[in-house]
């Protein structure tokens, strides 16, 4: 009766055994598959930041805009304004770095400089 019940133990610890490494299996491959597709999302996204400037909706001459890619995505050159980009879409929110460029501009701490090397 003792080798019945030991026997029953041992079988449900390796199902046990067995059920727990499923499980974590099957995190691993979610946790991959969400960073696969958000790897695949800020690809695309970075892809097309450099075709928005040549969309209809762009409301500025698309020839004076020129791409930085980071922190912003670039800097529109008008002829009374100078404008710093950054290309949203769907549900996507500003980054921390953007967010301070952003606070760095409305607290109007920029300037211009001009460095000679020689």
């Amino acid at each position: 009766m003792i080798e019945y019940l030991l026997a029953v133990i041992l079988m449900l610890f390796i199902l046990f055994a067995l059920v727990i490494r499923w499980n974590l299996r099957l995190r691993l491959k979610l946790a991959q598959t969400l960073s696969s597709k958000q790897s695949l999302s800020t690809k695309y996204g970075k892809m097309s930041e450099q075709f928005m400037p040549f969309l209809k909706k762009y409301p500025y001459d698309e020839q004076n805009f020129r791409f930085l890619g980071t922190p912003i995505d670039g800097v529109q050159f008008n002829d009374d304004s100078v404008v710093f980009i950054e290309f949203k879409t769907g549900g996507s929110r500003l980054s921390p770095k953007q967010q301070n460029v952003r606070n760095i501009v409305a607290d109007k701490k920029v300037r211009f400089e001009e460095v000679r090397i020689e």
